[in-house]
């Protein structure tokens, strides 16, 4: 298919600071419509803060993100939002004292879709089976890992055409861990394209099409999933925590 070929998302020459500190340094590459890319890499490497410059939460960038051929760094984050790109927070940053529902609803506040938001529900509950038993449970006093499927469920609620996702198996138990990477498959089926920062390797790369390497900053290797899958030499080079 060829729109599978087409790019959604073209980064040139981006650059990012913190105060004086230059952590993202001249980055370029792509992420097809209907991918799953991963950024990898060692702790501190610049991922997170490439998916933060990517969403408009760094103040000091610069280059290009082309996103369906518009670029996005003069744009605000909301305005990013609203052309179709989500972004789930290592943090998740659930709301204490808000149910798993109402949590769900704030992914559509801020959307063009609002007048959706019961079909939205119902169609994220059959998605993540686990939230639809917990609706109307407090959504900070689920597990981590339950946390972490409202977060990404929330990103959905507004039906986005990408979803940056930073790290989500951080701190996760196994069983959750292989729904959860099993629910990212499902979500490219339904045409969803995902950028993914994830520190275990082997689930990532068993699930992208292609992925990123990045080093203090930079990117130094690219390839396709199995073949970086394949090359354990260059994991232990770059990825080994």
């Amino acid at each position: 298919m060829e729109s599978a070929k087409a790019s959604m998302l073209k980064v040139e020459q981006l650059n990012a600071w913190y105060d004086h500190s230059h952590v993202v340094q001249g980055l370029n590459f792509e992420v097809r419509r209907g991918e799953i890319v991963t950024l990898m890499g060692r702790n501190g490497a610049g991922k997170t803060t490439t998916l933060r410059t990517l969403m408009g939460l760094v103040e000091k960038c610069s280059g290009r993100v082309l996103f369906d051929g518009e670029d996005l760094l003069p744009l605000k984050t909301h305005e990013r939002f609203h052309r179709g790109l989500a972004y789930v927070p290592e943090d998740r940053r659930i709301v204490p004292s808000l149910t798993v529902l109402e949590n769900l609803q704030l992914g559509l506040t801020a959307s063009a879709n609002r007048g959706e938001m019961s079909s939205m529900v119902d169609e994220i509950a059959q998605t993540f089976p686990r939230l639809k038993e917990r609706l109307h449970q407090d959504g900070t006093s689920m597990s981590g890992g339950e946390q972490q499927m409202l977060a990404i469920a929330r990103a959905m609620m507004a039906r986005p055409r990408m979803i940056l996702l930073d790290e989500p198996s951080e701190g996760i138990m196994p069983i959750l861990v292989d729904e959860m990477f099993e629910l990212f498959a499902g979500m490219r089926q339904k045409g969803i394209t995902i950028l993914l920062v994830e520190q275990n390797v082997e689930r990532a790369l068993k699930i992208s099409d292609r992925a990123y390497i990045v080093d203090q900053g930079q990117i130094v290797h690219h390839g396709d999933a199995a073949g970086l899958l394949a090359n354990t030499e260059i994991q232990e080079k770059y990825c080994a925590v």
